[in-house]
């Protein structure tokens, strides 16, 4: 009880701007604080559905099972549903979501429509430790927002029951782990607030960077006045019916499937690759390939402990991050440029968009430097948590025959990216082992896209086809054009933009002008040698 207490006081001064932890300051989200914009007026924009919000077997804090849906359909409420922890310390992660609940509550006692549409629900990620009587003191801390509204504690009577409700929404989650294998009290989850309409359809969803309690309000009464002047039902514009498939990603829990032995596959590539380099071969150990596995998956290495090098080199995406344009870092900080995939790294000449590497033993600095990626204050910061954490004890000796370093690290995360090889495609198996097309899967208009790719478009010049194999790359760098026309400021008059993948909108560029930071100044591998023939060349990486 005394933890949550503190961790709601401390909510309460990141009211005032930024928070310190320790000797490292923290700038907390958006949402704790004035919207920097103007938010577009009330019904000027529309909000259709995303996808059905899914069913589950939940307990309330007074313990009395209830089903989400039975929630959903009562009182003809707009709900906004949040998965929180009471012990979570991350003040960007579950305190957030919670201090904005509290502000739409207060807003509830001055506003008579929304304390009649909207329900809050928090529902808990640890049935284990937020029992419906965890919950039930949890939810007095914020009683004090005052009576009207409804705000309801949930949780769960097993983790059993949970995961699949955390599948359906698409929440990810990892337990920390104790140095005896056990499940820790600390979570790592990505932060999303559901926005839910009466017909139990998910109309929107918000992360870090946008959950804000004035936004969620102005969505939430541009809906109801849809709703209200809506002579006729609108028809549901859902992922469906737009021929989008989303990712399936399911909570690490329930993820099955037979391991690669990627220490083999480095010294067998797949069919249309060529060999490995003898150097990168003789340095490959499984012992190392799984350190280099490890530490990237780890989100301890970063500033506050949350971010990953997966969470941008996503593997279900292709080691890239390709549902959105730039990723983004640590307390949801934009990064300028998208994230490059990962596959067949380990035949790249230079790393990075702009060629600024080329050792991958080195790269991984820059990342974990950035402020805006992983944010660590400095090589000595990372080197030293490494050694902190008794789970890495003996690890680094055990496979470099010392402590961990700047340059071990570096070396084992290096060698796990150099095992990301990818081909054996329809394409390898037509062109280079000669299958028919059928036999292949290589369809008719793949096969003309070939021949134009190889002939009239002269795509095959710089995106080489080597006899036996294919990187689809002359390993040197371009300029496509694409760097000079941004930075020159040339925009079209209106830009179509995807309100929801398959779901788009033309809007005029001068209101997106108006809600937007401007763009960082790029110019590309100029930035690493100053000479104005380099301006807006960018490096072309091997691809499959």
């Amino acid at each position: 009880m005394l933890k949550r207490l503190a961790l709601l006081s401390v909510i309460g001064y990141l009211t005032l701007g930024v928070v310190c932890l320790g000797a490292t300051p923290v700038t907390p989200a958006v949402g704790y604080n004035t919207l920097p914009y103007d938010l577009p007026a009330v019904g000027s924009y529309t909000l259709p559905s995303i996808q059905a919000a899914a069913d589950g077997d939940v307990i309330d804090r007074k313990a009395q099972p209830l089903k989400l849906h039975q929630i959903y359909d009562a009182a003809d409420k707009y709900t906004l549903l949040g998965f929180i922890y009471s012990n979570c310390g991350d003040v960007n992660g579950c305190p957030l979501s919670s201090y904005v609940f509290y502000k739409i509550k207060s807003e509830m006692q001055r506003d008579p429509v929304l304390a009649s549409r909207l329900r809050l629900l928090s529902l808990s990620f640890d049935p284990e430790r937020d029992t419906p009587e965890v919950m039930d003191l949890y939810g007095k801390n914020f009683d004090y927002a005052g009576p009207k509204g409804e705000w309801r504690f949930l949780t769960t009577d097993s983790e059993e029951t949970l995961i699949p409700m955390l599948t359906d929404y698409k929440q990810d989650l990892q337990r920390e782990m104790t140095v005896n294998g056990e499940p820790g009290t600390q979570i790592s989850h990505v932060l999303r607030v559901y926005l839910i309409d009466p017909q139990r359809n998910i109309r929107n969803i918000y992360s870090v960077e946008f959950l804000h309690p004035d936004i969620i309000i102005n969505d939430l009464k541009t809906l109801i006045q849809q709703e209200e002047s809506s002579q006729q039902p609108t028809a549901k514009l859902t992922y469906a019916n737009n021929k989008y498939e989303a990712l399936q990603q399911q909570a690490i829990q329930l993820r099955k499937g037979k391991q690669t032995d990627l220490h083999a596959l480095a010294n067998n590539p797949p069919l249309g690759l060529p060999d490995l380099s003898k150097e990168i071969v003789n340095g490959l150990t499984p012992e190392k390939i799984a350190l280099g596995k490890k530490l990237f998956f780890d989100r301890r290495l970063s500033l506050n402990s949350t971010m990953s090098c997966a969470m941008c080199h996503v593997p279900e995406q292709g080691f890239t991050s390709n549902e959105i344009a730039t990723a983004v870092g640590l307390e949801g900080r934009s990064v300028r440029r998208n994230t490059p995939s990962l596959y067949n790294v380990a035949y790249a000449e230079t790393l990075f968009h702009d060629a600024r590497e080329d050792s991958l033993v080195q790269q991984v600095w820059a990342p974990f430097l950035a402020r805006n990626e992983m944010a660590n204050p400095s090589v000595a910061a990372v080197v030293n948590k490494i050694k902190g954490l008794k789970d890495y004890q003996n690890r680094f000796e055990s496979v470099f025959n010392k402590p961990a370093g700047m340059e071990n690290i570096g070396d084992a995360l290096a060698a796990y990216q150099q095992t990301l090889l990818s081909a054996d495609s329809p394409f390898d198996r037509w062109h280079f082992a000669k299958q028919s097309a059928e036999q292949a899967g290589m369809s008719k208009d793949a096969q003309a896209g070939f021949k134009l790719f190889t002939g009239k478009a002269r795509c095959a010049s710089c995106h080489l086809i080597k006899e036996d194999s294919a990187l689809f790359t002359n390993q040197s760098i371009h300029n496509t054009g694409l760097g000079y026309q941004r930075s020159m400021g040339i925009k079209p008059a209106k830009k179509k933009v995807e309100l929801a993948p398959g779901v788009f909108v033309e809007v005029d560029q001068s209101i997106i002008d108006s809600v937007s930071e401007k763009p960082a100044a790029d110019v590309g591998h100029y930035e690493i040698t100053q000479d104005p023939a380099d301006r807006w060349k960018s490096q072309q990486p091997p691809a499959k």
